[in-house]
């Protein structure tokens, strides 16, 4: 009985434990931020953000971008006092690179761009969801008149006018890990940032039509080539999605020299989003562009890499077979996690794992107790009949 009682007691106290460690502090950056670095004044043709992420031994450079195609360059250092450098005569002209810097060049770890280069629409005719060979034309994003980046803390927004409707890129970075208060709640670290693109009242080219987003992530040492599909029993967060898909350098690299995009497999119909207005995306396998590209997409990715840098792109399609079409709300938000080292994974959280802990917990200590008892029955000693004399 009292080898059950301290097993009993020890779980008990990992349960305890877990719920209160849970809101421990966790490892945190000082995050500033700057619009427009160096600029006098407010440039022509989009904003450059620049948030700088200094942690104890290293730092994090988040730039996000309108100029030409609307991109997020994320730079990974060594020291503390790396700082950014623009050559805005240079920047402006995007005509090449080297215009924008990190320095000191020797102190990079990793740099990857994330570049939002086209929107496609099509024709889903037989309610599919599979892409056809023949598309309407695609929105260029470089070409859209973006606004003003609209600034809260470490958090940014940037809309543009497409098709009598929007299209909108959030960006947040975040100095400690947490996790979004609206679905799909991704897990963030001091490490990782967060985009969401919606699309708000597109006017459709057809009753049946369906989107998709091009994305193409341009790198240094370790490019982004490859995608994992992660699978998990817990839904607790996300309800009903149980795959995450990493976007990740597939070379073997270091912690310190790769990068990642992180996604769940689900998109939102409504704003806010709720359970029954997800609906599944899927994302094709990236594959490599010709340099052509980079000079292609302008802006920011041009300014900071070289022409022999690589570039891979990937596509996000929204929706499956019998889904609505996007007519149905004009409305789609989808959301990414950015960031360098290796991705944050989901685990199980202390209310899960104690309801794991009582209904699997409970059935053995009764199983145990019942066992002890049957013998201690068989042990103690049977009074059989004395005859009277």
């Amino acid at each position: 009985m009292a080898a059950i009682r301290q097993m009993w007691a020890a779980l008990v106290f990992k349960i305890f434990y877990m719920v209160c460690s849970s809101g421990a502090a966790s490892y945190t950056r000082n995050l500033s931020v700057e619009l427009n670095p160096g600029s006098l004044a407010p440039p022509p043709g989009g904003d450059l953000l620049h948030v700088r992420a200094v942690g104890d031994n290293d730092t994090l450079h988040f730039l996000f971008c309108s100029q030409g195609t609307p991109a997020l360059l994320l730079v990974h250092t060594n020291v503390t006092f790396s700082n950014v450098s623009v050559d805005w005569p240079r920047f402006l002209s995007r005509n090449g690179s080297g215009s924008l810097r990190v320095e000191p060049a020797s102190s990079i770890l990793s740099r990857t761009a994330l570049i939002f280069s086209r929107l496609l629409e099509y024709n889903d005719v037989n309610n599919t969801a599979e892409v056809p060979l023949d598309l309407f034309p695609p929105y260029q994003l470089r070409n859209i008149t973006w606004s003003a980046m609209e600034l809260s803390g470490a958090a940014a927004r940037l809309c543009g006018d497409v098709a009598q409707g929007s299209i909108c890129l959030h960006l947040t970075v975040f100095e400690r890990e947490g996790r979004d208060e609206i679905w799909p709640r991704l897990l963030h670290t001091a490490n990782t940032s967060q985009v969401a693109v919606q699309l708000d009242g597109l006017s459709p080219r057809s009753e049946r039509s369906r989107f998709f987003l091009e994305l193409q992530a341009v790198g240094g040492v370790s490019p982004l080539n490859a995608v994992e599909v992660h699978r998990s029993i817990n839904d607790e967060f996300t309800p009903s999605v149980f795959k995450v898909s990493e976007w990740t350098s597939g070379d073997g690299s270091s912690a310190n020299e790769r990068s990642f995009v992180l996604w769940k497999q689900v998109a939102y119909r409504r704003s806010p989003p709720a359970l029954e207005d997800a609906s599944p995306c899927r994302h094709s396998n990236p594959w490599r562009q010709s340099g052509q590209a980079l000079t292609e997409a302008g802006g920011l990715a041009l300014a900071f890499f070289a022409a022999e840098d690589s570039v891979f792109r990937l596509n996000i399609s929204f929706g499956v077979a019998d889904e609505p079409f996007y007519d149905a709300t004009k409305f789609l938000s989808w959301t990414a996690a950015v960031g360098v080292g290796l991705p944050p994974a989901d685990t199980f959280s202390p209310l899960v794992v104690a309801i794991m802990a009582v209904g699997l917990g409970a059935p053995l200590v009764m199983l145990l107790m019942g066992g002890v008892y049957m013998c201690l029955r068989k042990r103690s000693p049977v009074t059989g009949y004395e005859p009277i004399n």
